[in-house]
Order: C-alpha cells, then sequence, then structure tokens
C-alpha cells in the first residue's frame, strides 16, 4: 500500500543575530525556533532569556534579569504574518535549574511562562519581552536530567486550550541515543508532544554514522525513534526531525553535506517511517554562512510548504503503557548499547539562528522484505536502569566520525563549570564530561555513565572508557 508522506519540514534554531539575517531565511522555513529561555524562575519572580549577543541591544525590566526584547517582538508579528510558526526554546546547555522541586512548582512555572510569552493579560504589572506578541508555542531543548516536567508540560497545554483563538504546538529536541536522558519522563508517553526534533549528531547514532545504500543501519536509529512514535508516543501522529548540524562547527561531530542528507532523507522515505516529519537544523547563523546548504536541504525534501508542523489536541488526560519494539533484521548483528554523549545547545557570544520549517506533499511507494522484531526496552520508568542495560551482539559494519574544524579548545588545562576561557563556542574534554566555552566561561555536560569524553584531532565525542583510559586535559 503506498504511503503518502504530507508535513515533511525543515526546522532551524534562531538565536538573535539580526533581524535581515533572519528573515533572509525564512523563504524555506516556516517554524522558527527562538533558543533561549535559559531560568524559568529568575531574579525578581521573572522567567530569564539569552539570545546570545543580543544582550546588548536591549534593556532589563526593574528588579530582574529579564531582557526587554521589542525589536524581536516586532519580527515576530512580521514572520507569523508570513505564515509562519514561532516557538520558544526553553533550556539550552546553561539551563541549571534542574526543573522543578514539586509538580505544583512545575504548575505555577508553567503559569508564568504562558503569561510572559503566551495571549496578553489584563494583569499590566507583567514583564512580557515580546510586548504584544504572542508565541505560537514552546520548545523543551533540556542537556541535563529535570524534574517534574511532566507537570510542567501538561500544564502548558492546558493552557494552549483555554485559548481556542490559535492553535498552540509543545515540542522536545532529545539526543538520538534511546531513551533520551533529559526528556525520559515526558516522552514515556506522559505528555502529548506534536513534533520533537531528534539530534542526531554528537553521538554514536547521528547522520555520520549512515551507511547509505544500506537498508539496515548499525548504529543510525531513526527506525528506534519512528517506532516510538507509534507505539509509545501519547499524540500517534508525533513527527520526528532528522535533527543536523548546519555547519561544520555547529557541533563536535555529525555535519554532513547537503546531498549526504539527501541520501539519508532519500533512506527515511523508502523505508516508510510514518513519523518522518523533515530536518531540523541547529543554528541559523551556522546556515546563514554555509552557502547553498539550506536550498540544498530543501530540495531534499521537496517544495510544497505548508505553515504549520500538525493539528493540536487540546487535552492530555491519559499515558500509554506501550513496550516498544525496536526492528532488526535477521541477517544482521547489532549493537543497541545506549550510550549518550550531550549536545551543546549554547547561547555563544557567536550568533545563532533559527529553526526553519518546510513541508510538502509527496506520494512514494517502495517494496521491502518484512523485518524480524525484538522488544529491547519497556516504556522507560527508570531511566538509571535503562541506561544500564545494553546487548553485546557484534557489530558488522564501520562507523565514521565527521572533524570539528575549529571549535576545539587549544588549552590543556580541564574545563570547569563557572570558570573563565577564552574562545566562546570551544569544545574541552575533561574526563567522563566536557565543556563548552560560553560568554567566556565554561558550561560542563557529562558523558553517559561508562563513557569518557575523547579528543581526538579535531573530533570530540564520548565513548567506552576502556578505549581511551586517558583524558587530554590536567
Amino acid at each position: 500500500m503506498p504511503l503518502t508522506y504530507t508535513a515533511i519540514s525543515l526546522a532551524v534554531f534562531w538565536i538573535f543575530q539580526g533581524v535581515r539575517a533572519g528573515l533572509s531565511l525564512t523563504g524555506e522555513s516556516n517554524v522558527i525556533q527562538l533558543a533561549f529561555l535559559t531560568v524559568i524562575n529568575g531574579e525578581g519572580g521573572a522567567p530569564e532569556v539569552n539570545f546570545a549577543n543580543s544582550g546588548n541591544t536591549c534593556t532589563v525590566f526593574d528588579g530582574t534579569a529579564l531582557l526587554d526584547f521589542p525589536t524581536i517582538g516586532k519580527d515576530i508579528v512580521t514572520c507569523q504574518g508570513l505564515g509562519k510558526t514561532i516557538l520558544l526554546s526553553i533550556g539550552g546547555a546553561t539551563y541549571s535549574e534542574g526543573g522543578f522541586s514539586s509538580a505544583d512548582a512545575a504548575v505555577a512555572g508553567a503559569q508564568l511562562v504562558w503569561e510572559t510569552f503566551g495571549p496578553v493579560s489584563s494583569d499590566s504589572s507583567v514583564n512580557r519581552p515580546f510586548g504584544d506578541a504572542i508565541v505560537d508555542g514552546f520548545d523543551f531543548d533540556f542537556e541535563s536530567t529535570v524534574e517534574n516536567m511532566p507537570a510542567f508540560a501538561n500544564e502548558l497545554r492546558t493552557l494552549f486550550a483555554q485559548d481556542t483563538s490559535k492553535t498552540y504546538y509543545l515540542t522536545a529536541a532529545p539526543q538520538c541515543p534511546y531513551p533520551d536522558a533529559a526528556d525520559s519522563p515526558m516522552l514515556d508517553g506522559s505528555v502529548y508532544f506534536d513534533a520533537i526534533w531528534v539530534q542526531f549528531y554528537n553521538n554514536y547514532c547521528g547522520i555520520n554514522t549512515f551507511v547509505a545504500g544500506s537498508t539496515t543501519q548499525v548504529d543510525f536509529n531513526f527506525e528506534t525513534w519512528n517506532t516510538w512514535a507509534t507505539t509509545v508516543s501519547l499524540n500517534p501522529d508525533v513527527k520526528v526531525f532528522l535533527g543536523i548540524p548546519g555547519g561544520t562547527t555547529a557541533a563536535g561531530t555529525g555535519y554532513e553535506s547537503a546531498s549526504a542528507i539527501a541520501s539519508i532523507v532519500d533512506y527515511i522515505k523508502d523505508q516508510e517511517y510514518s513519523s518522518f516529519g523533515g530536518v531540523m537544523l541547529w543554528d541559523a547563523s551556522q546556515v546563514y554562512a554555509n552557502d547553498g546548504f539550506l536550498s540544498g536541504i530543501a530540495s531534499a525534501l521537496g517544495s510544497s510548504l505548508s505553515t504549520s508542523i500538525s493539528s493540536t489536541k487540546t487535552t492530555v488526560s491519559t499515558s500509554k503503557t506501550t513496550a516498544i519494539s525496536i526492528t532488526t533484521h535477521a541477517a544482521t548483528t547489532t549493537s543497541t548499547s545506549t550510550v549518550q554523549l550531550t549536545t551543546l545547545h549554547s547561547t555563544t557570544t557567536t550568533a545563532k539562528a533559527p529553526t526553519t520549517l518546510i513541508t510538502l506533499t509527496k506520494t512514494t511507494t517502495s517494496s521491502k522484505t518484512e523485518p524480524t522484531t525484538t522488544t529491547l526496552h519497556p516504556v522507560i520508568t527508570d531511566i538509571k536502569k535503562v541506561v544500564a542495560t545494553s546487548s553485546s551482539t557484534t557489530r558488522t559494519s564501520s562507523t565514521t566520525t565527521t572533524s570539528l574544524t575549529s571549535a576545539l579548545s587549544s588549552s590543556s588545562t580541564c574545563p570547569v563549570l563557572g570558570e573563565s576561557c577564552s574562545a566562546s563556542g570551544t569544545y574541552q574534554c575533561n574526563g567522563s564530561s566536557f565543556g563548552l566555552c560560553d560568554n567566556g566561561k565554561w558550561a560542563i555536560q557529562k558523558c553517559a555513565s561508562g563513557l569518557v569524553c575523547v579528543q581526538d584531532g579535531s573530533s570530540i565525542y564520548c565513548d567506552f572508557k576502556k578505549d581511551h583510559p586517558d583524558t587530554t586535559c590536567s
């Protein structure tokens, strides 16, 4: 039976770099994610945002650390007038609140975010960075474990339903290793997401491990996420996006050419992964400087655009308890260890840009042998138990690593959280963790349990400790 593709899209994260740079991308994008809201409960009881080098273009609301962005507010209205969907991404590498102390605190946090960036309320004392502009929803980009986030997400959904004047969206950006450590409590069927932007870079399952011409992929695991979408997700129509770096220095590993991405997109379509929503790019400043890349990705997806992700439900009251079955093939042995390298989505002074979404309507037919399935994970209720479990079968194909050409720190001193660093946007290993220089200070992320950070030539990644006993700094 032919599989009809709808809403195949392209998405790009945006961090402030000026109106012209941002709007120049909108011809080939229709969803823009502003990154990031970095603190939910900040100074003076207000949230805080950090759009990279935007701080020197605006003022701060009295008694808070919340920046006022009237210009971005005008840009939001302009882009929405062009049919674009604007999301505000919460989290990033510098987010450090760890979620909420209780479900009640999470509900209060959602209400605070809603009154700050959602519909204008009758309370004139509310500080609104974007003025009367209203975002079209929120994205979660958490790089470490957060508490009570399902309560936060579901309260946002409840608030969405109270405003019937427009459609709102809720999305997330997990790492490609399944299950994602940071977002697992929300991805177990308890939260209704419209789309997820899976980061297929800086990890063993990234696009750089894709084997062209092979119907069986040992490491590249879009199939796993498609299975999650169709058997675990509370939204049975959730869209899964192929998240990729928009330039050679956008990530530690995983950048591939537009032609290579086209090959991966063709593979996903040929495999009839019904959840495929399109491609996500991190980030727009990288794409903006990477001449021809965005148009190449758009060409790979198609040319018929849509202005939304999908229709959204207004209530969430139940959760699924389905086991996830990950497809394998009888002729191939695979390794399924849940290795994770956290992607650093940061707000550095090197301007970064938006997530772009492109939609096409296309019908394609393919034939394939029905695969066998092996149940590897139940619905994730305890991330520690799952991370500790891996299979011991043998890999039969090799993997490759895309080198980072200019974003590794030349220092031999290990990065320490909050300590000064000389070059924003550079990476540095420190044993089982790694740092990103963000606005002159180190932000630290941990590798998964049992892994260490490896700085090999111009590449940085997490790998098994036994293979790399020594670190590269002291």
